[in-house]
């Protein structure tokens, strides 16, 4: 039987989750082909990467014909919400992504939209966690544009992937800590490289809940690790 193919778009591909996804998709035999659309250029050469600049993501409009072709997108393009008020936090996080979604869900409702959320994200949107209330929200009116599928990623601690040019600096006085966190805590610690794999195997395959925790991080992993 052949193998199953997609095109994917990555946004995010300049920070250190989106870079991490992006390694794992390039280096996976079910992607024939990555469109990673960012402000700037990635720096990265190869056969199945294409770019395209968007230097506003809040007028995605010059994305209408160019996302048609595509089976799925993987969103990991975020920000800390550290220093940083609701309204801001709620600008640049639920604002932009789905104005950025509502495009692409326009253009293409046959694709998959994957959307990297967090650990503790509430979906009530009513809680006392700024961020949660933020991010749930976000997660919700995603449900609501009319993809094919949408799942909402929900890592914990990410232990990165070696080698990776925008890996946090501070990775490297904690990178230490990971195996202690797998053990106290391994509902809630996974390595970039397992949610890239995970991210990939909802794309191709699908799964059976949209709401995308740890434990089922490491299971989608195992599960494209095995058909490899």
């Amino acid at each position: 039987m052949e193998k199953v193919k997609i095109k994917i778009i990555i946004t995010g591909a300049t920070g250190m989750v989106g870079e991490g996804v992006m390694h794992e998709a390039l280096n996976s035999s079910y992607i024939e082909e990555v469109l990673v659309i960012g402000r700037k250029p990635t720096g990265y050469i190869h056969p199945k990467l294409k770019e395209f600049q968007l230097l506003d993501f809040y007028k995605p409009e010059s994305l209408n014909e160019i996302v048609k072709s595509y089976d799925a997108c993987l969103f990991c393009l975020g920000v800390s919400s550290i220093g940083m008020k609701e309204d801001e936090f709620t600008l640049k996080t639920h604002t932009l992504t789905i104005g950025f979604a509502t495009i692409l869900a326009k253009s293409n409702p046959n694709m998959t939209f994957s959307y990297i959320s967090g650990s503790a994200t509430d979906s009530t949107e009513n809680g006392p966690v700024m961020w949660a209330r933020v991010k749930g929200r976000t997660e919700n009116d995603l449900a609501k544009l009319g993809f094919k599928n949408m799942y909402a990623f929900r890592p914990g601690y990410l232990q990165p992937t070696v080698g990776m040019k925008n890996t946090l600096p501070y990775y490297k006085y904690i990178d230490w800590i990971y195996p202690f966190f797998k053990l106290v805590i391994p509902n809630h610690t996974s390595k970039l490289s397992e949610l890239g794999k995970a991210m990939i195997e909802c794309a191709v395959f699908g799964y059976h809940t949209n709401i995308i925790e740890v434990k089922d991080i490491l299971t989608l992993s195992q599960q494209m690790t095995d058909r490899a």
